[in-house]
């Protein structure tokens, strides 16, 4: 993240001898990116957050791409993929290139370990349901419309609330997902322009110190399989930690839409960036006010990106046939635009009202045998008239 937070008790200066009651010292964490030269924080342990008791091979990962096929559009209904299993149990790979995983999930159990993914930043988008998330940088609730983001690094685990639906879009990416550059100055505060700021950032809120001795499970997701290690101490055994890399919470209702006389191009959506891809909000907002606009897209041929949509809420104004948690896959190398009647049926609108998750990647997609289960064959064809 771009701002300092801190929680629970630090010593005045780091590197220094910090004491437990018993005269012991707390044990320091750096946790950083880019070789030190970049973001981090740090956490001050009761025991050495490195006592591996045990190692355990958990199971490798293989996503089962589709065969080569046509070039296409294509619309994925996923409103009713299986239920089942915890938050990263239940996920279910649609699609991936080198650089990202986009997964959907509806979890019913809790965690009970803690995961980490090795090889870099995590986005949880939560359509639906409460909870919490909990790290060793104490707990952060979520609610319905929240970006979770989870910084390579973190150990966590996910808790819903009990009697409640879970779904989640799941963004996994090989690299580090930030705020837009271009939204923030060079200090790393964001901008006046920008369409949100540190007050809609969402640090954890309560740290809890664990000293418990038992058997701990933490899962680690690197190099193509899941191991697990086993601790005799609680791993959430910290008692402070101060810095500018935690796990934080955005919801898409805090993003404020760009407008203007004329209509915007998707870059003034965009909420987060990462190599080889940038996310971005689609929020209600008000059309475009030239007294001759066409507030919906025109079509076009965006030939360096696939287009992925996620279908939040509301009424999508280019597109017919759409229900919530469908999302579209419109590839580089063809043009899409709006559905027959709805470029001429936008004129005159004076609103939107739509949620919807946009994620560009400047690598081509390959979709899953799990994608191609959940596809509306018929959507290729959709815009003869």
């Amino acid at each position: 993240m771009t701002y300092y937070y801190k929680l629970g008790n630090i010593p005045h200066k780091r590197h220094t001898q910090f004491r437990q009651p018993n005269g012991s010292l707390y044990h320091e964490e750096l946790i950083g990116i880019h070789g030190f030269s970049g973001i981090q924080s740090l956490l001050y342990h009761l025991r050495p957050p490195t006592q591996i008791q045990k190692i355990l091979l958990q199971t490798t990962v293989d996503i089962p791409y589709e065969e080569t096929d046509s070039l296409r559009p294509r619309h994925l209904r996923t409103a009713n993929v299986e239920l089942g299993g915890d938050a990263v149990e239940a996920r279910i790979p649609l699609m991936a290139n080198m650089d990202i995983c986009i997964s959907v999930a509806r979890p019913q159990l809790s965690m009970s370990y803690w995961y980490r993914f090795a090889h870099g930043d995590e986005v949880i988008f939560i359509h639906d349901g409460t909870g919490i998330l909990e790290s060793q940088y104490g707990i952060l609730r979520y609610h319905p419309g929240d970006y979770l983001v989870i910084p390579c690094g973190v150990l966590w685990r996910i808790i819903p609330d009990a009697n409640t639906e879970q779904r989640m879009l799941v963004i996994e990416a090989n690299g580090h997902i930030e705020p837009p550059a271009r939204y923030l100055n060079r200090y790393g505060q964001f901008l006046e322009h920008a369409p949100y700021n540190e007050r809609d950032i969402r640090p954890p809120d309560e740290l809890l110190t664990h000293d418990e001795e038992g058997e701990f499970e933490v899962r680690v997701k690197a190099r193509d399989r899941i191991t697990s290690y086993l601790y005799h101490h609680h791993p959430l055994d910290v008692v402070g930690w101060d810095g500018h890399l935690y796990p934080f919470a955005f919801n898409i209702e805090d993003f404020e839409p760009i407008t203007g006389r004329i209509h915007q191009p998707p870059p003034v959506h965009q909420t987060f960036e990462a190599p080889g891809f940038v996310l971005c909000s689609f929020v209600p907002r008000l059309f475009d006010f030239h007294p001759l606009a066409i507030p919906a897209p025109y079509n076009h041929s965006n030939v360096d990106s696939d287009e992925v949509i996620y279908y939040v809420a509301g009424n999508f104004m280019s597109r017919k046939g759409i229900e919530r948690a469908s999302m579209t896959i419109h590839p580089s190398g063809i043009p899409h635009g709006p559905h027959p009647g709805m470029y001429e049926g936008s004129i005159g609108k004076e609103r939107t009202d739509e949620l919807a998750v946009m994620i560009d990647t400047f690598r081509p997609l390959q979709l899953t045998k799990y994608a191609l289960a959940l596809e509306d064959k018929d959507y290729a064809y959709s815009w003869i008239a």
